[in-house]
C-alpha cells in the first residue's frame, strides 16, 4: 500500500462529511462520485483505519488517499490516435468496439501509457486516466488526465457542466428542425438537444437524418436513449433501436466529435475537435444513390 496524499484536518474543521471534505483537500479525487468510489475501494483512511461512508471529519484528524494498485496497468499494446497532447492533459480518439476501462486488460486506459508522453509536472499521475467514458460502441473524442490537479478540475468541470460535448449520429426516420429532449433515465433528470444537418431518403428506412447532439446531463446510454424516445433511434443501436437497424459490420452510428472545456492549468476555453466519420457520410451517400436508382 502507497499513500498517496496525507492531510491533517486544522482546527475549526469539525462536523463535516467526509464525503464533501475529501474532494477538497486530494488533487487526485476528481469529484464527488470519485471520493464514494474511493471510499468503497478502501482507499481513504482516518487516523489509520479505513474510512465509511457516513464518517464525519474532526479537527485534528489525520487523512489519508493510498494507493492499493501498486504497479501500474500492463500496457496494451492498441494504437491510440492523440488528438491534443500537453503536460496536463490529452484528448484522443477512442475506437468503437473497446471499453474506456474496468476488469480488462483491453482498454483504452490499458492503452494510454503507450501512447501518450508522460508529465513533468510535480503531480503527475503515475499512468494516464480518463475523466469520463465513452460505451463501448461509441467512437470518438475521450478526455484524458495526466495529472492529478488536472484530473480533479476535470472531474469538477464535468460535476458543474462546464464541459460541454457534441455528438453526430445517424438517426432514424426524418428531423426537420431541432428540438430538446427532457426526459429522466433511472429516475435521474437528463436532457439532451438535437440539431439536424441532413436527411436523405432511404429504401431500408424511409428517411435517414445526420444530427448534431448535445447532453446536457450524462447519463449512461443518455443520446441513445433520448433519441429512440422521440422516435429516432440511432442507426446500429440493438438495445434501443428497431428491427432492421442495424447494419453488418457497421457498429453503432454514434461519434463524439467535439470537447469545449476550461484548461485546467489556465483556465482558458479550449476546443478540440475531430471530422465525423467517414461511414456516416457513405452511410447516407449509398442510401440516397440506392433510391434514386430504384426511383429513377
Amino acid at each position: 500500500m502507497i499513500v498517496r496524499e496525507t492531510h491533517l484536518v486544522p482546527a475549526g474543521i469539525n462536523g463535516v462529511r467526509l464525503s464533501d471534505y475529501a474532494r477538497t483537500i486530494f488533487e487526485s479525487l476528481p469529484s464527488r462520485k470519485g471520493v464514494a468510489k474511493a471510499i468503497k475501494r478502501g482507499e481513504i483512511f482516518i487516523n489509520g483505519a479505513p474510512a465509511g461512508s457516513g464518517d464525519w471529519v474532526e479537527a485534528g484528524q489525520t487523512l489519508e488517499l493510498v494507493d492499493l494498485q501498486q504497479r501500474a496497468p500492463k500496457i496494451f499494446p492498441l494504437p491510440l490516435e492523440t488528438v491534443f497532447e500537453d503536460d496536463d492533459l490529452a484528448v484522443i480518439n477512442k475506437p468503437p468496439g473497446i471499453e474506456v476501462s474496468g476488469n480488462k486488460f483491453k482498454t483504452v486506459e490499458n492503452a494510454l501509457a503507450g501512447s501518450l508522453k508522460p508529465s513533468p509536472r510535480p503531480d503527475a499521475l503515475r499512468w494516464p486516466r480518463p475523466v469520463h467514458r465513452l460505451d463501448y460502441s461509441t467512437s470518438g473524442l475521450l478526455l484524458v488526465a495526466k495529472t492529478a490537479g488536472a484530473q480533479r478540475l476535470l472531474g469538477q468541470g464535468f460535476e458543474e457542466r462546464r464541459i460541454h460535448k457534441r455528438y453526430c449520429a445517424v438517426v432514424m426516420g426524418p428531423i426537420r428542425s431541432g428540438g430538446s429532449i427532457d426526459e429522466p433515465i433511472d429516475g435521474l433528470a437528463a436532457t439532451s438537444r438535437y440539431e439536424p444537418i441532413e436527411t436523405v431518403p432511404s429504401l431500408r428506412s424511409g428517411h435517414l437524418t445526420l444530427v448534431d447532439l448535445f447532453p446536457e446531463t450524462g447519463r449512461t446510454h443518455q443520446l441513445r436513449i433520448h433519441m429512440a424516445s422521440i422516435g429516432h433511434p440511432i442507426v446500429g443501436d440493438p438495445k434501443y433501436g428497431e428491427p432492421g437497424n442495424t447494419l453488418k459490420g457497421k457498429g453503432l452510428f454514434l461519434a463524439a466529435v467535439e470537447l469545449r472545456f476550461p484548461h485546467p492549468a489556465t483556465q482558458q476555453e479550449t476546443t478540440v475537435s475531430i471530422d465525423v466519420p467517414p461511414k456516416f457520410a457513405s452511410l447516407l451517400a449509398r442510401e440516397r444513390q440506392r433510391w434514386n436508382k430504384f426511383n429513377g
